[in-house]
């Protein structure tokens, strides 16, 4: 057995290490292999990556693509409510729930990095809300009961605003990368962004009926101007 004071022979591949004696010049040995770092995670709500700070122009062009995106949602839900026929009160709640947020789809897409975390996405989706709303609390004023009084449009202002703004909160709460990943078929459909957007979906469908139920019991009727 060799002693742990010789050096290795000539030809030898020394050991990783060894005791050296004073004097003794230091052994060759490999130097370690530079392992690479790993890439950086996607950024985006859910991802797991720290959230950058985003610049004031990028802010701007997140809050212009959830705004668009709140009217191109009014444009597909008029076409899948119509399809939907006598069954439009309970498939309103689901359709358009899931379409507002057409723009967060987007920026999910395209620009994962402006949606810095979760409720920031939730913020952007809940904007989205509002702007459905706003449309279609113009449409019924001015197209669909134009003869309805100030209180109906006190109450078409208020109420439904406030509904379709915090559903849609709570439905960009799960809005998240992994559903990338599920509409390519790479994953399934995330656990806890399904509860948010059932959460949603049912509380505006809830409220729709509500609504009915209400205005068939009479207190919901408006005076006409």
């Amino acid at each position: 057995m060799r002693s742990p004071w010789e050096r290795p022979r000539e030809g030898e591949t020394p050991p990783p290490t060894y005791w050296l004696r004073p004097g003794d010049a230091a052994p060759l040995v490999d130097a370690p292999v530079p392992v690479p770092p790993a890439p950086p995670a996607p950024a985006g709500p859910g991802s797991g990556a720290r959230p950058a700070e985003l610049t004031a122009w990028e802010h701007l062009l997140a809050v212009l693509v959830a705004l668009g995106g709140g009217v191109l949602g009014v444009l597909g839900a008029l076409v899948q409510e119509v399809q939907a026929g006598a069954f439009v009160f309970v498939a309103a709640g689901i359709i358009e729930e899931a379409l507002k947020p057409s723009g967060i789809y987007i920026l999910l897409v395209r620009w994962p990095r402006l949606l810095a975390d979760r409720y920031y996405t939730a913020c952007l989706t809940a904007l989205s809300g509002l702007v459905f709303g706003l449309i279609e609390a113009a449409a019924y004023i001015l197209v669909y009961f134009p003869e309805g009084g100030p209180g109906f449009v006190t109450y078409r202002l208020t109420v439904p605003l406030m509904m379709h703004t915090g559903a849609s909160f709570i439905f960009g709460l799960g809005i998240k990368r992994e559903l990338v990943d599920w509409a390519n078929g790479l994953a399934p459909f995330p656990k806890d962004s399904k509860r948010y957007m059932l959460t949603a979906m049912a509380l505006h469908a809830g409220f729709n009926l509500a609504v009915v139920v209400l205005a068939i019991v009479g207190v919901l009727a408006f005076e006409d101007k």
